[in-house]
C-alpha cells in the first residue's frame, strides 16, 4: 500500500464505575503508527455500560478524519450490541426482542452515527487478563473515576 493508507488506527477502549450506577469513568487509548493519544472523563452518576460506550464513542468523535480502526473492547455489551444486535434494535424502532426500550438508546444511536464515517473491526479481548493496552485502557478509565471524585471533594 502507498503511504499511511495501510495503517491502522488500533484503539483500546475501557469503562469503569464505583458503584453501578455510581461515579464512572471511561478511558481509550488511542494508537497511529508511532503516534498515541490517551482521552478519559466521568460522569457522576451513571452506569458501567454506559461508560464502556462513552469510552468508544470519545474516541471515534477524537478522530479528524475516517479512519480503519481496530477497536479493542473488554465488554461483551458493546461488542455484542454493536455486532450482533444494533440492527435488531433499529428494525424494531430501538425496541428489544422483548418489546421493552433499548437501554442506553441515547448513546447507541452516538455511536451508530459515528461508525458510518469509519471502517472498524470491533475486537473482544478478556478484561483483568494481563493484556497491556487493555490495562492502560482500564488504568485511563480509573482517572475518569478519580477526576470526577476529586472534582467533588473540591
Amino acid at each position: 500500500m502507498i503511504g499511511n493508507v495501510s495503517k491502522v488506527v488500533e484503539i483500546y477502549t475501557d469503562g469503569a464505575c464505583k458503584g453501578n450506577p455510581g461515579i464512572g469513568g471511561w478511558g481509550a487509548l488511542l494508537r497511529y503508527g508511532d503516534h498515541e493519544r490517551e482521552i478519559f472523563g466521568g460522569e457522576k452518576l451513571t452506569t458501567n455500560n454506559r461508560m464502556e460506550l462513552l469510552a468508544a464513542i470519545r474516541a471515534l468523535e477524537s478522530l479528524k478524519r475516517p479512519c480503519k480502526i481496530h477497536l479493542h473492547t473488554d465488554s461483551q455489551y458493546l461488542q455484542k450490541g454493536i455486532s450482533e444486535w444494533l440492527d435488531s434494535w433499529k428494525a424494531r424502532n430501538w425496541r428489544t426482542a422483548d418489546k421493552k426500550p433499548v437501554k442506553n438508546e441515547d448513546l447507541w444511536k452516538l455511536l451508530d452515527q459515528l461508525t458510518q464515517q469509519h471502517e472498524i473491526e470491533w475486537c473482544w479481548v478478556r478484561g483483568h487478563s494481563g493484556h497491556i493496552d487493555n490495562e492502560r485502557a482500564d488504568q485511563l478509565a480509573n482517572r475518569g473515576v478519580e477526576m470526577i471524585i476529586s472534582e467533588e471533594l473540591h
